[in-house]
């Protein structure tokens, strides 16, 4: 009854003390930023208040504390969230992005390390435009897609592997997600289901375009409770390592944060230029089949350490910490 009555109640002053502008919005904490999210992922929410909260807060900037009452919100929302779980050593692998530029190393290095029995649980969404999402590689790859969580585990269980939809994942968020081609920019929705880890894996890597997000993240991480997690500058906001110059890793174990370094391995370049999307597919094909380039090679090998310490903890060697 509490929670009704929480969720019931008027948001309008919260939105007012985040949309007062630069220098005069303030900071919700995670109870109120739990409690408004609540009210937003409502199906009948007042749409004017939802585009409102989503632009103010891209203007303002999220705190830890408003991501971890965020995701908690969008939790709620999660049929069988709680209830169904990952087994021991699982890896959460959220895939928001999209690529045009090369093919989805990580994913092979996903299905590398599935083999190698390391379960995955890979969450995002089917279509980007003009990108090829990690959904469009999974099935080409015969991975199976859940149609909730329940489902999830039974395919985990049998294959080491699972894709789920964030539309079949969480409707409500879903749609909030969807409204990026309407505001215009990314809302704060795009961040929630990178953190939602539906299955409560153990292990998580966590890949961001805009290296901000990075401590943030990490940090809610922390709030939440995750076991640990790599948040990572990732290749075209995938979580997908570079082979060179990676620019931020940011490591979380429990409450402990810091920073990773490693070795560059002197191979060419992350490609600059678009794919012509055929070719992207057709390059796809040949990657998940093995038949990769120096690069692509040297990306895998560093993936598969990353997963390896997702899902066990044990530091890779030749990384360090900072």
């Amino acid at each position: 009854m509490l929670l009704m009555l929480q969720v019931d109640m008027d948001i309008s002053p919260y939105i007012k003390r985040v949309a007062r502008g630069k220098h005069g919005s303030e900071h919700l904490d995670r109870d109120e930023a739990k409690m408004v999210f609540q009210k937003l992922l409502q199906s009948d929410t007042d749409m004017l208040q939802l585009g409102a909260f989503l632009i103010a807060q891209r203007m303002k900037g999220e705190t830890s504390a408003e991501l971890a009452g965020f995701v908690e919100a969008a939790r709620e929302t999660v049929q069988g969230f709680a209830q169904f779980f990952a087994p021991k050593g699982a890896v959460d692998l959220p895939c928001y992005a999209g690529k045009r530029r090369s093919g989805h190393a990580y994913l092979a290095a996903a299905m590398l390390a599935r083999v190698q029995g390391v379960p995955i649980v890979v969450h995002g969404v089917e279509h980007i435009e003009e990108r090829v999402t990690a959904w469009q590689v999974l099935e080409a790859a015969g991975v199976q897609r859940a149609s909730g969580l329940g489902d999830a585990s039974a395919i985990l269980a049998a294959d080491n592997i699972v894709y789920i939809d964030l539309a079949e994942l969480s409707p409500d968020l879903f749609r909030i997600y969807n409204l990026r081609p309407r505001l215009g920019v990314r809302s704060f929705a795009n961040t929630v289901a990178r953190l939602l880890n539906p299955m409560s894996c153990e292990g998580q890597l966590n890949g961001l375009f805009h290296t901000p997000y990075a401590d943030y993240m990490a940090d809610a991480n922390v709030l939440l409770g995750q076991q640990r997690s790599l948040v990572f500058m990732g290749a075209e906001g995938e979580p997908e390592l570079y082979a060179d110059r990676q620019k931020l890793v940011v490591k979380q174990q429990g409450d402990k944060m810091s920073r990773i370094s490693y070795g560059e391995a002197g191979v060419a370049m992350y490609p600059r230029e678009l794919m012509d999307e055929r070719l992207l597919k057709e390059s796809l094909g040949s990657m998940l089949e093995g038949k990769l380039n120096e690069r692509e090679i040297a990306v895998v090998n560093r993936m598969s350490e990353a997963f390896h310490w997702a899902s066990q903890g044990e530091f890779p060697e030749g990384w360090v910490e900072q």
